[in-house]
């Protein structure tokens, strides 16, 4: 895939990934990429949240809306807490192709656990 972290913080993380090598079928940018950055730029910020008082965090919730194809470039993810508590962290993220258009708006939620092993 290929994603760049850019911007990171348990606040908020920015990564992109290239468009061209992550295009389906019809040579736009494929969904599942834009969810799959979502959520990992979503899951690095709950995991710098989480870490910062020794817990784990884990994917339990996402949902997406593309709004438009990625046709060249870059597509750009930023995710933004909505909401940092004490057993979930969850964000909003909006993908954006180069010139600034939203592509997807994608809200994740990750549990805060104990870390395991």
């Amino acid at each position: 895939m290929g994603i760049e972290v850019l911007e990171q913080s348990a606040e908020k993380v920015v990564a992109r990934i290239p468009i061209d090598g992550n295009r389906q079928s019809h040579g736009v940018l494929h969904g599942g990429a834009m969810i799959a950055l979502g959520e990992a730029a979503a899951g690095w910020g709950a995991l710098i949240y989480a870490s910062s008082f020794g817990r784990a965090a884990v994917g339990v919730d996402i949902n997406a809306t593309h709004h438009r194809s990625g046709v060249s470039g870059y597509a750009t993810a930023t995710a933004t807490a909505i909401r940092l508590g004490r057993t979930l962290a969850t964000y909003e993220v909006v993908v954006l192709n180069d010139e600034g258009k939203r592509l997807s708006t994608i809200r994740v939620t990750n549990a805060i656990i104990e870390p395991r092993g």
